[in-house]
C-alpha cells in the first residue's frame, strides 16, 4: 500500500528527531554459537510503564542454523526525505538482517504485530555473490536511494575484496555492487557518509579468513589487519583517498559522522595499538587550508595491568588487559560519544561539543575480562563480556548495551564463557552521566542460550538515520 503522507518517525533534521516520542520496543539480534539452533530476532520491552518493561516480549527464529546474526538495521529512515533522491513514501517498517556467517540476508516485516516480526525475505548467498560479488554481509544503512549493506569478503566466502552492495527499496533484490571504482580499498569493514557533500567513508577489519575463527595473533602482531580510512564520491561511486592511521593502529572499526548534514567530521573507533594495547578514538575532518581529509586522534584509553593468570591465553605475555574499543555511538544531538571498552568491561560518555577535544563526562563498568562487574540489579552475578553494540534513543536519555562481540573472538577473550545480556543506561542531565537502569536488565535464560549482539529501537536510533536538513 503506498503511503501518502511520509512515515511520522522521519525527520527532516536531527533536531526534530530528538524530539521523537520514546521507544516502546527493542529488537535484538540473537545468535547460537554452536549452529545447532536456530538464530532469533528477539523483541524487547522498552516501556518504563509496562508490566513487560525490561522483558522479551517477542520472538523470531530464522528459517536455518548457522547464520550468526550480528549487525542489522532498518529499510528507510529519515534519508528518505533527502531532496536529491526522495522517497517519502517508503516505511521504516522491515528490518534487513543479515547473517555474518552464512552469507544470507533476511528481511523481516514488523507490522501488522511490531512484537512478532514475520520474516518475509531470503536473499540467499548465491544471489549476493552472483550480483555484487560480496559475501559476509555484516552492515545495513538506509540511503535515500536504496537499501546499502557493506560486506566482508568476495564471491562465495574469497578473501577480498570486501566492499558494499546495493538493495532495491521495495523489492529488496540485489542490485549490484556500489563501487564503480574501488581504487586501492581491499579490506572492508563500515561505512557511512555526508550525504550534502557527496561524501562516503569506510573502514577496515578483515577478510573471512583473519577474522571468522577468532584473531590470528600472528596477524595482529604483524599488522595485517585494516589500519586505513576510505575517502569516496558518493555520486560518481569512485575512490578519492586512502588515510592510514598507522599499521600499529589495528582495526578501525565503526564510523559515527555528525548528524548534523553541514558539518563534515566523524568519529572511528580503533580496536587495539600493537605497541602498548590500547585503544583510541579518532576524528576525520577537512584538511586545514585544502580539499583532502585528515585524521586526527582524539581520545587514548590505555591498557590495565592484570595478573596474567587471571588473563585468557592470548593476553598471558602482555600482563595487561586491553580497552578494545568495538563500538562508539554518537548522540543525535552531536553532543555526547559513547565509546565501549569490552576487553575492561567499561562504557564511556565523552562531550563532543568540541570534537577535537572530548571531554569524559561519565563511565559505567559491566563485566570485563578481569574484573567480572555485576549489574546493580543482580550484584552477586558475576559478569562475562563486557559493553559491546551500544545504541542510543533519539533524545540522547536512554542508552542500551550488548555485551557479545563476535562468536570465535567471545571464545578468545572469555574462554569460560561470554553468556547473555543487556543493559539499559539513562543519562540523567543536560551535562551527562551514565548511571545504570536497575529495572532493565534481560540475561541468561531470557534469551534461550544465545548471545546478543546488535540492538535497534523501534521508530529509529542514533546510529539508524541520516539526515539531509540542519
Amino acid at each position: 500500500m503506498t503511503r501518502w503522507t511520509p512515515d511520522p518517525t522521519f525527520y527532516p533534521s536531527p533536531g526534530q528527531a530528538a524530539t521523537a516520542p520514546p521507544e516502546k520496543l527493542a529488537y535484538v539480534a540473537a545468535f547460537d554459537r554452536s549452529a545447532r539452533r536456530p538464530d532469533a530476532i528477539v523483541v524487547l520491552d522498552t516501556d518504563p510503564d509496562s508490566p513487560d518493561y525490561g522483558r522479551v516480549v517477542g520472538w523470531t527464529d530464522l528459517p536455518h542454523t548457522g547464520d550468526e546474526l550480528h549487525h542489522f538495521g532498518w529499510n528507510a529512515c529519515s534519508s528518505a526525505l533527502c531532496p536529491t533522491a526522495p522517497h517519502p513514501h517508503v516505511e521504516r517498517r522491515y528490518l534487513i538482517v543479515p547473517g555474518l556467517r552464512s552469507s544470507r540476508v533476511h528481511v523481516f516485516d514488523t507490522q501488522p504485530d511490531p512484537r512478532r516480526p514475520r520474516l518475509t525475505k531470503v536473499i540467499e548467498a548465491d544471489e549476493l555473490a552472483d550480483r555484487a560479488g560480496y559475501s559476509r554481509p555484516h552492515t545495513v544503512h538506509c540511503g535515500p536511494d536504496g537499501i546499502y549493506l557493506s560486506a566482508l569478503g568476495g564471491a562465495d566466502g574469497r578473501d577480498g575484496p570486501g566492499g558494499i552492495a546495493v538493495l532495491d527499496h521495495t523489492t529488496f533484490d540485489v542490485r549490484g555492487r556500489w563501487e564503480a571504482d574501488r581504487g586501492p580499498q581491499h579490506l572492508a569493514y563500515d561505512f557511512w557518509w555526508h550525504l550534502n557533500h557527496d561524501v562516503l567513508v569506510t573502514s577496515e577489519w578483515g577478510t573471512p579468513s583473519m577474522i571468522e575463527d577468532g584473531i590470528v595473533g600472528e596477524l595482529l602482531l604483524g599488522r595485517r589487519y585494516g589500519h586505513a580510512l576510505h575517502f569516496w564520491d558518493l555520486a560518481t561511486r569512485r575512490h578519492v583517498q586512502r588515510v592510514d592511521l598507522g599499521d600499529q593502529y589495528q582495526m578501525p572499526l565503526e564510523l559515527r559522522p555528525a548528524h548534523d548534514p553541514t558539518r563534515t567530521y566523524g568519529f572511528v573507533g580503533v580496536v587495539v595499538s600493537v605497541e602498548d594495547l590500547s585503544a583510541s578514538v579518532w576524528l576525520w575532518h577537512r584538511e586545514v587550508g585544502g580539499d583532502g581529509w585528515a585524521v586526527t586522534r582524539v581520545i587514548d584509553i590505555p591498557a590495565e595491568p592484570a595478573d596474567p593468570a587471571d588473563l585468557p591465553d592470548l593476553l598471558k605475555p602482555f600482563g595487561a588487559v586491553p580497552p578494545l574499543v568495538t563500538d562508539i555511538d554518537l548522540s543525535v544531538d552531536d553532543r555526547f560519544l559513547y565509546v565501549s571498552c569490552w576487553g575492561t568491561g567499561e562504557l564511556r560518555q565523552y562531550d563532543v561539543s568540541d570534537p577535537f577535544h572530548p571531554v569524559l563526562t561519565g563511565s559505567v563498568r559491566l563485566g570485563g575480562i578481569v574484573a567480572r562487574t555485576a549489574h546493580p540489579a543482580a550484584p552477586d552475578e558475576p559478569l562475562a563480556g563486557g559493553p559491546q553494540m551500544v545504541e542510543v534513543s533519539r533524545d540522547g536519555r536512554r542508552v542500551y548495551v550488548s555485551n557479545s562481540l563476535y562468536g570465535a573472538w567471545d571464545d578468545q577473550f572469555y574462554p569460560d564463557g561470554v553468556g547473555a545480556w543487556l543493559a539499559k543506561l539513562d543519562v540523567p542531565t543536560d551535562d551527562g552521566g551514565l548511571v545504570p537502569d536497575p529495572r532493565f536488565f534481560p540475561r541468561g535464560e531470557e534469551f534461550r542460550g544465545l548471545r546478543v549482539h546488535q540492538t535497534r529501537l523501534q521508530g529509529g536510533d542514533a546510529s539508524s538515520d541520516s539526515y539531509c536538513f540542519p
